[in-house]
């Protein structure tokens, strides 16, 4: 799949309404690729180069211990972006494929490699990335023990049955898939971490994407919502076998701020869900 070079045009307007997936991949490969530098930047720092956070609330794989033992592990990281997920997964022993949509943000991934590799530092990162649609994998069936992503690909697909049906295919039985994406009750509220986004706004129920797009109705960044009761329904429809939902509660000391995620709004409503399944 090739990246788009060009930069996305600016959008007019916000709004709710459908979005398949072309042009929902479209949209956002364009936009994450124009964007990969500028988000690094931003979020390198908290992310880390070589940990596994779960989402902008900041518990890592090593606060919540959900993978397991990974030493000797195929891993499949979907919706890599520079592959933090994925370098600490190879750091713990796994052999490591990180995927992304953008071509933008794997060339960030293969950098901070690159820039380890300079320092000296250990050198235990993905074995291999892959520029692909994490709904849409071009990889054989039964190739992993583990699938995994950290707030990728589902927010922005419209039919997670789909991508779940293809990270069952490609895992091995007893396999695992361990994913997370915002919190489904935080599409009611505004994004924005102070008071006034403790409002609800949007119903719970508005299956809608939110999409930002120009004046001539071209989508130029899409997310998709589903309820909690969705999300369930997707894990047992592509045969994997749901063992758990973990909403983390905001750290206790932790007062940053990530777009609608914030000490105020997390000490009350849930901004994660981490999902745990696994192939029978």
């Amino acid at each position: 799949m090739s990246s788009s070079s060009t930069t996305p045009p600016t959008p007019d307007r916000v709004t709710r309404r459908p979005a398949d997936h072309e042009e929902t991949v479209r949209a956002d490969r364009a936009w994450w690729d124009a964007e990969a530098e500028d988000y690094y930047a931003e979020h390198g720092g908290f992310l880390g180069d070589a940990d596994l956070v779960w989402g902008p609330e900041g518990w890592t794989e090593a606060d919540l211990g959900l993978l397991g033992d990974l030493a000797g592990a195929d891993v499949l990281e979907v919706g890599a972006g520079a592959a933090q997920g994925g370098r600490w997964c190879a750091r713990q022993g796994a052999r490591v494929l990180a995927s992304d949509l953008s071509a933008g943000m794997l060339r960030v991934a293969r950098r901070v490699d690159a820039r380890d590799a300079a320092a000296g530092m250990p050198s235990a990162g993905p074995a291999a990335y892959l520029q692909c649609d994490g709904a849409r994998l071009p990889l054989a069936d039964a190739s992993f023990d583990l699938v995994l992503t950290a707030h990728g690909v589902l927010a922005f697909v419209p039919e997670a049955e789909q991508a779940l049906r293809e990270w069952a295919r490609v895992l091995r039985p007893g396999g695992r898939c361990v994913f997370s994406l915002p919190h489904p009750f935080r599409w009611s509220l505004p994004d924005v971490p102070g008071p006034e986004g403790l409002v609800v706004r949007h119903s719970y129920f508005d299956r809608r994407a939110y999409v930002e797009e120009t004046q001539d109705g071209l989508a130029t960044y899409a997310e998709h919502h589903r309820t909690v009761g969705d999300l369930v329904r997707a894990v047992v429809a592509s045969g994997l076998v749901l063992e758990d939902l973990v909403e983390p509660p905001w750290p206790a000391g932790r007062d940053h701020v990530w777009g609608g995620w914030s000490r105020t709004r997390g000490e009350l409503v849930p901004g994660t869900a981490i999902f745990l399944a696994r192939h029978p």
